[in-house]
This record gives C-alpha cells, structure tokens and sequence, in this order.
C-alpha cells in the first residue's frame, strides 16, 4: 500500500542537490518509504522500489551514506580483500557476495592484497577506518598484528575457501587437504604411481592441497620429494609449461602431474602437446578449481570443481546474519567440492 501524500513541499537542500524528500512529492509517498528502498530494498514492493529508483536517477538524488549511517548506526558497507583480481575463483565468489549485498543495500569496500600478508594488513586498518558493518577475508591465515587488529575492532568476520573447527571463527568453504588427497587418490587409484606436484602461489590454500598429497603417497609408501616443483611466482598458463619442463628434468620418469591449480595444469598440457608427449598414455594431467576452458582442453582436463559462487553468497549470508545478531547454526559451513574425471587422466 502506497503512503499518502506528504503535506507541504519538499525541503530544499542546502547544496541544491536532490533529497529524498524531493523523491516522495515526486511520487505521492512518504519520505520515510523512499528511505526505506535504498536501506531495506527487500522491504518494499519491486514496483514502487523500481519507480523511486527511476526518480532519483532522473532528479540526480546521490544518497547521503554517512547521514544514514549516523541515523541507523550502521555503514551499509562490507570489506571484501581478495588475493588477486586476475583469478577467475576469486571474481566467482565476488559475483556470490555482491548477490546477497546488492538486495540488501549493502555496498562492498574491494580490497586486493596481492597475496601480501603486509598489504592484507594495511587494508584492513584501512577499511576499518570507514567503520564497516562487517568484514570478508579469502582464508584464516593472516598476521597475528591483523588478527588483533580484528579482534580490537569488534566487527563481525567471516572467512572463506577453508575450514576451521575453533570456537568464535566463522567460516564457508571446503578441505583443501582432503581435496589434495581426493585427487592423489584418484590418479593412484588409475594405476600412476610416480606422482608429482607442482604449485606456484603459495598462499595456505595451495599448500594445504600440497600437504594432502604428499601425506596420501607417503602412506602408500610412493612419495619422491624430487616430483615436487614449488615456486612462489605468480600462477599462469605459461609458467605451468616452464614449471613441468623443470619438473621432468628432474624426475624424467614421472607418469602422473597433480598442478595446484588449473591455470597451470593448462599450460602443462600445452608443454606436453609441444613436447608430443601423449596424455594420459605417457604422462597423466590434473589440475585444480574446474575453470571454464578446462572441461574443453584436448584432452579434457580433470580437476576439482570448487563452489566459489556458493562460498560467496554463503559467506556473505553468514556475515548478515552476524551483523544483525541472529543466531548462526554452524560456524564452519563445509560446502564440499567435486572430483571431475576427465580425459587427461
């Protein structure tokens, strides 16, 4: 139902900017229903929410984002740091986050680190300085001054892409181990027994798969700590050529590769196309995240489909919960992953 119309006119701005009083004369309603579209869009009507964005958009109305905050005690924002933009599971679980915020009226504070525990640092004291209603973080390993930091802040946190069993620690995402030793599993399982592992970007996330694997071939009794390539430069399609080129010069014998990531995993199969080195007859490939040309490869890739989408929007849907103090069932939400078999195997 529609407000009736206020009475009298519409204050004036002392900036000549637009208001959101300007909005409701506009449209016949109440300031306070204008309000309440632009901080609690999910409460009002699609079609009234639609005709008083169109108005605002049309008298050039730019909301006042620090009058709200000191009238709601809430900023409306949420930082969001990421290692990397360039990383296509990183924008997946971006697309997630901005999902459930976007309804709800919340804005993102983006952060990159560039895989800098340093820089990961500085963009949390930097964003805490625009007092955020909440905080995302893509694992649990930071610095212990950034920890603190948090903690002093008093925000709600919620990590993403691992798992944590310790009291107070909110997370979404899946073992990284266990994924590194599904896959390990896999390829001993297929009759490979020379097993190597190449990594590059050695943030928690990757070591962690490294850690799977190397646990899974010394219990078979099979591991070689020369059929382990890892570097910390930044992952690429043309560095998983350079790095198995390194890799079979050391271990010539080696019949199977396990790449941290598909990134890599790609290039290697582009090494083995220029090498004429048949896949999987004479070496067999696998990567890690199922990106979206890896199921297109020649051979196809096999790999762990990871689900970043849903780790974003449920992660985002844990902090909401959070900030508005309602209860969180499970603080650890193991969303799983799935083993993609494919041809290079």
């Amino acid at each position: 139902m529609i407000d009736s119309k206020p009475k009298g006119r519409a204050r004036a701005s002392s900036t000549g900017r637009a208001t959101l009083d300007d909005i409701a004369v506009k449209l016949g309603i109440s300031s306070i229903t204008v309000s309440r579209a632009f901080r609690h869009p999910g409460k009002v009507a699609d079609e009234l929410r639609e005709r008083i964005v169109k108005v605002a958009d049309d008298l050039g109305y730019v909301r006042n984002r620090a009058a709200s905050a000191l009238a709601s005690a809430r900023s409306m924002n949420i930082a969001v740091i990421i290692p990397s933009l360039g990383n296509a599971v990183f924008v997946d679980i971006l697309n997630g986050i901005e999902k459930v915020l976007r309804p709800r009226g919340y804005q993102m504070l983006l952060g990159v680190s560039h895989y800098s525990s340093e820089e990961e640092a500085a963009l949390v004291r930097a964003y805490l300085a625009f007092d955020p209603d909440g905080i995302i973080l893509p694992s649990l390993n930071y610095r212990d001054s950034t920890r603190r930091l948090l903690e002093r802040a008093g925000k709600p946190v919620v990590h993403l892409m691992e798992l944590s069993d310790q009291p107070n620690i909110h997370c979404v995402g899946f073992s990284q181990e266990a994924a590194g030793k599904a896959m390990t599993e896999h390829l001993l399982a297929k009759g490979y027994k020379r097993i190597a592992f190449i990594a590059s970007q050695l943030d928690s996330r990757t070591l962690a798969r490294g850690r799977g694997y190397r646990d899974t071939l010394v219990e078979a009794g099979l591991y070689d700590p020369k059929r382990e390539v890892m570097v910390p430069d930044p992952s690429s399609i043309a560095l998983g050529g350079r790095l198995l080129e390194r890799l079979l010069q050391q271990a010539p014998d080696t019949d199977a590769v396990f790449f941290c990531n598909d990134d890599l995993a790609q290039g290697g199969l582009f090494e083995c196309a220029r090498r004429k080195i048949a896949v999987p007859s004479q070496l067999a490939v696998a990567g890690f995240n199922d990106l979206s040309a890896s199921a297109s490869t020649v051979p196809s890739l096999t790999t762990v489909a990871t689900p970043r989408f849903d780790i974003g929007t449920q992660g985002a849907n844990m902090l909401l919960a959070l900030i508005e103090h309602q209860k969180v069932s499970h603080s650890s939400i193991d969303l799983g992953f799935d083993l993609k078999r494919r041809e290079s195997t």
